[in-house]
């Protein structure tokens, strides 16, 4: 997958270099903003069962 990514990027090494680059720190932006926070409430991280004494 990532060659195949590597072969369609346009430029040389040190463009596909930054391309790839932005590309990542896009996905990672989308993922922190938008996909972890939809999905925070259908994960059982909260459900603790340690009672108070």
């Amino acid at each position: 997958m990532y060659g195949w990514i590597w072969r369609h990027l346009p430029g040389n090494v040190w463009v596909k270099a930054l391309i790839s680059v932005v590309l990542t720190l896009a996905v990672v932006y989308a993922l922190f903003q938008y996909v972890f926070p939809w999905a925070e409430p259908l994960l059982p991280f909260n459900d603790v069962t340690v009672n108070d004494q």
